[in-house]
């Protein structure tokens, strides 16, 4: 590679390029997926709520009862329609073409001047320009539309003497007779020249717009002075005079254009005419306008009431059959069927208390079953209790009757007697510290004195005492206990009592010759120590029943082959109140026992 080549970077790839390319789809994606949540979470809530499941069923059955309303009213509707005459929208284009008419006198109009130049002046001004003299004075003023008189004509007045207003109908009439003027500048002249021509336009134009609205439209249009004298009137206006208070009362009442009857509307504005202040009156019979209004019917209401109530009855007929199939399950359960069980169709308030129905079903008959059994062992108690006890008392009574009749033939056939019922009487002894010890130790009346000690130490001390008594009945201990001091809080008498039992068992039941081991390990905050010997095989049903009071695996219950019956019961009883546990397991012609205890801290 030559130095004048260069490494091109690596190019980058088009996400790396463009950050923002993907802006807008990145956040359309999370509004999409923000939206799903919480819709979820929504769903989830309702699921949950009877309260919501009925306020969202009562909302959409409202909604749909009124839409249905709607849609019933315009067919009910359509058929008791009414034919309505309505006169509002006449009268409002009469008042209409008052106030355009009006809009002439109050908008000042520009005109184009003659030659090449436009004015920019009003007429207002040229007149009131021409209408002062030489030393100030005004003058009559002369208005939009009428021609100026010549110096020393006379012009008749509008309905004075009986004269008629104009010489053709629908002109007004000239103003008053003016004085001659004195001469004025040429320049004041053009202007006044060119103010007459666009006046005269403007005269022509509302002239125009009077005959079409009395042709077309047939309006009346009058215009008066201040006192109601006519000063202007339309051909079809016979009036000369028109009370103008009578005129603005009426033409006030029916302003509002609700008029419902085929009457004259007028309108009724104030102008200026002729610089004179007036008043415009335009009156009409305004056209009238057929309008359909659709009747009410009360079958409407009454259909989107059924509606409702159906919907309504529909969607809630579902949570009624639950309900009422939970009422049936809980009459059952009332009956003693405590195997039926109700099922949990929803993750509502409903579904809580159809699992809450289950779950006391199952505990009402776990403690009758506790109860049931409680009373057979009771039953078994009684019935072992007075096996056992019955069985050396008659012994002791019997050897005690041949010693009180004489029944023996040397002293040392008297001794024997005594001595078969003193060890009776032990053994009886026994039985009943045994099954009263067993007693406290279920009603947890017995006081625990727990302290902190080694395990192994204690245990150590133990089996040196029973080391002995397995050489004597040819069984060989072999124990295997850890170096590390394993430190326990346990009552110390009652917890030997548990590994007594259970070695006396072990060496009472192995066979002759035999191996008894114990060992001992620790698993994570516990200790657990086993005893092992051979014994025959078990059933997982006796393995359970062993720690049971007054169960044998001898069905004979001798007292040959075994004790009281409550050696075991009394072990499991001390073992539990030290919060451990103890169990039994069988295998390959060996029995274990296994007792689990809690490290100490």
């Amino acid at each position: 590679m030559s130095k004048k080549e260069k490494i091109k970077p690596p190019r980058k790839p088009m996400l790396d390029r463009f950050p923002f390319t993907w802006f807008p789809f990145n956040l359309l994606r999370g509004m999409i997926l923000f939206l799903q949540d919480l819709y979820k979470m929504a769903r989830n809530h309702v699921k949950r709520s009877i309260r919501l499941q009925l306020m969202l069923t009562f909302a959409f059955c409202f909604g749909v009862s009124l839409a249905f309303y709607g849609i019933s009213s315009a067919l009910f509707g359509a058929v008791n329609q009414n034919t309505v005459i309505d006169y509002s929208q006449g009268m409002e284009s009469i008042d209409r073409e008052a106030r355009s008419l009006a809009d002439r006198f109050l908008t000042p109009s520009r005109h184009s001047g003659s030659g090449n130049g436009t004015s920019d002046e009003s007429p207002e001004d040229d007149s009131n320009e021409a209408g002062r003299s030489e030393s100030g004075q005004p003058q009559a003023a002369v208005p939009q539309g009428t021609p100026t008189p010549n110096p020393g004509t006379a012009v008749p007045v509008p309905g004075v003497n009986g004269q008629e207003p104009g010489g053709v109908p629908g002109v007004p009439a000239a103003n008053p007779q003016v004085s001659p003027q004195p001469s004025q500048p040429n320049q004041l002249n053009n202007r006044q020249g060119e103010s007459k021509q666009g006046e005269a336009v403007q005269r022509k134009n509302f002239e125009n717009t009077v005959k079409r609205l009395v042709t077309y439209n047939k309006l009346k249009i009058v215009i008066t002075d201040l006192e109601g004298k006519v000063v202007f009137r339309s051909e079809n206006a016979p009036e000369t005079y028109v009370d103008v208070h009578s005129v603005i009362r009426n033409a006030m009442e029916t302003r509002n254009f609700e008029s419902d009857s085929r009457a004259e509307f007028s309108s009724f504005y104030p102008v200026t005419y002729n610089n004179q202040k007036s008043y415009l009156i335009v009156s009409g019979i305004p056209q009238p306008n057929i309008s359909y209004h659709k009747g009410e019917n009360p079958l409407s209401i009454l259909a989107s009431l059924a509606v409702f109530i159906f919907l309504f009855y529909f969607l809630t007929q579902r949570k009624m059959r639950y309900i009422e199939e939970l009422a049936s399950g809980l009459r059952i359960i009332a009956t003693g069927n405590l195997d039926h069980r109700v099922i949990e169709r929803s993750q509502d308030e409903l579904g809580s208390l159809a699992r809450d129905m289950n779950f006391m079903v199952t505990d009402l008959q776990r403690r009758i079953e506790e109860e049931r059994r409680a009373e057979q062992l009771k039953n078994e108690l009684i019935t072992n209790v007075s096996h056992d006890l019955r069985t050396p008392l008659t012994l002791i009574m019997g050897y005690l009757r041949l010693l009180h009749d004489k029944n023996f033939e040397t002293p040392e056939q008297a001794d024997g007697y005594v001595s078969i019922a003193y060890s009776k009487s032990e053994k009886l002894k026994g039985l009943i510290d045994d099954l009263f010890e067993f007693t406290k130790l279920s009603n947890h009346d017995v006081p625990l004195h727990k302290k902190g000690v080694v395990i192994n130490e204690v245990l150590e001390q133990l089996l040196e005492e029973y080391v002995t008594l397995s050489e004597e009945q040819q069984l060989t201990l072999i124990r295997s206990l850890p170096q590390e001091r394993l430190p326990v809080r346990i009552d110390v008498d009652k917890m030997i009592r548990v590994f007594e039992n259970l070695l006396g068992n072990a060496i009472k039941y192995s066979p002759k010759p035999g191996v008894i081991t114990f060992g001992m390990i620790r698993e994570r905050e516990h200790v657990i120590i086993r005893i092992s010997n051979k014994a025959d095989a078990l059933t997982r049903d006796e393995l359970e029943q062993l720690f049971d009071r007054f169960y044998r695996v001898d069905k004979a219950r001798t007292s040959d082959t075994g004790g009281s019956g409550l050696g075991l019961a009394i072990a499991r009883s001390i073992v539990e109140s030290h919060e451990g546990s103890i169990w039994a397991e069988s295998e390959n012609g060996e029995i274990h026992f296994y007792v689990k205890l809690k490290l100490a801290s």
